[in-house]
């Protein structure tokens, strides 16, 4: 046990990771060595990050939880506290059954942990963070919460209604860390559609990636999590005049029936998402989407199911994701809907759909071979650089393997020759 180390642990999204670099710089403006996702917990507290959007999370960050809950009772550990979302969301009941924590905190309150170590929370470094990713590449969180309430989704009931952070503020941002050497920026929300309404009163997402796509040194910018209602249309012409924002959205659709979108409470149906993926690749050439679908929501029966199964088919999305439906506490869905469709039955359905795209993604993936595409360097694996191009998000998307026939630099942008495809992975070779 090193004294006065912290080992601060982040589960679930990359907004969830934004909130740990925060509180990492204050740590160490408290004197703090902090360590971040360590291999080995050795600091004498052990801070954990929680997820608590979906089951899998919740059983992952409350596993962790208790498998440091032993180490402390071990003595490996001398403080034990825990924030986050699954402590905002259900911070009584995990008083009551992991009593080895010093202390619970929720998605907001977690300034008060310094003054529970006798530390002062700095106001003069509240924009300031530790990344925590390479050098080259951060998230920018631009808003918090979400106005939307889907049936299914327990966001609304842990972060709150949506509140976004002002354009002078996160453009400030911005300017210093590009000023500390990062290039790529992926712009994170719950909702981006709904950025700046509570603020300006108008969608305000096109202004302030016309503005920091001005930002001398910003190199890329990805948009994640858009809603599909009232998109803001006003960003595509940004997105198509700025080379140095990425031809990439990520929008998540969730399915295409209009029974299943209106048991969902997602205010679009079909005609609409199709009229909608239509207009983005018609006034952003070449960019590839990534979405979120769910199966296995209340009222998707076979003739749903097949419904989804060709949407996927006919839309072709370069990116995609997907997942059962699971029951969340406190939901519309869990107040008013039966989850009657079994799980074996969801988890079928889950992996015809991931079959269907991975086929998809082959075949778009075979289309790059013979490509030259800008790449940025994200690591040296021992046969291979790993890079992305600015249509792969990192962690989420597919890489891209360049031979080791000239030496690169982490963090720099080549140009590659595609020699190869897999679903997922890309081969190339380095041309300059």
């Amino acid at each position: 046990m090193r004294k006065n180390k912290i080992d601060i642990i982040s589960l679930g999204c990359s907004k969830n990771l934004v909130d740990s670099e925060h509180l990492i710089r204050q740590f160490q403006a408290n004197g703090y060595t902090v360590e971040h996702n360590p291999a080995r917990v050795n600091g004498e507290i052990v801070v954990v990050n929680t997820c608590g959007f979906i089951r899998d999370a919740q059983e992952e960050s409350i596993n962790t939880i208790l498998g440091l809950g032993k180490a402390k009772k071990q003595g490996k550990i001398k403080k034990l506290f825990v924030m986050g979302c699954l402590a905002e969301r259900f911070m009584h009941d995990l008083m009551d059954e992991i009593p080895e924590v010093d202390k619970f905190y929720g998605k907001f309150n977690w300034k008060e942990m310094l003054a529970d170590l006798g530390k002062s929370y700095h106001d003069d470094i509240a924009s300031e963070r530790c990344i925590t990713t390479p050098g080259h590449y951060a998230y920018l969180k631009i808003s918090e919460g979400c106005n939307r309430f889907c049936a299914f989704c327990a966001i609304p009931l842990i972060t709150g209604r949506h509140k976004s952070v002002p354009i002078d503020d996160l453009l400030a941002e911005v300017r210093s860390l590009v000023a500390k050497g990062v290039k790529e920026f992926n712009v994170i929300a719950q909702d981006l559609s709904s950025y700046g309404l509570d603020l300006y009163g108008k969608m305000m997402l096109p202004e302030l990636v016309d503005r920091m796509a001005q930002i001398e040194g910003v190199e890329w910018i990805r948009l994640h999590y858009a809603y599909p209602t009232q998109f803001p249309y006003d960003v595509l012409p940004v997105m198509a005049r700025h080379s140095n924002v990425c031809k990439y959205l990520d929008i998540a659709l969730q399915h295409i029936s209009d029974k299943v979108l209106a048991n969902m409470r997602r205010h679009i149906g079909k005609a609409e998402t199709l009229e909608l993926i239509g207009r983005i690749r018609r006034e952003v050439p070449g960019i590839h989407l990534r979405t979120t679908l769910m199966v296995g929501f209340p009222g998707e029966g076979e003739a749903e199911f097949e419904e989804l199964k060709q949407f996927v088919r006919d839309a072709r999305f370069e990116r995609m994701g997907a997942f059962a439906y699971s029951e969340e506490a406190g939901t519309y869905a869990a107040r008013h809907y039966d989850d009657i469709i079994p799980q074996e039955v969801k988890d079928d359905r889950l992996q015809q759909i991931m079959d269907l795209q991975e086929t998809i993604s082959q075949e778009i993936q075979d289309g790059k071979v013979g490509q030259t595409l800008r790449v940025i360097v994200d690591r040296e694996d021992e046969d291979y650089y790993v890079g992305r191009t600015q249509y792969d998000s990192p962690e989420v998307d597919p890489e891209v393997l360049i031979s080791k026939d000239k030496p690169l630099t982490v963090g720099e942008f080549y140009n590659v020759t595609v020699t190869g495809a897999m679903p997922f992975e890309l081969l190339a070779t380095a041309t300059d």
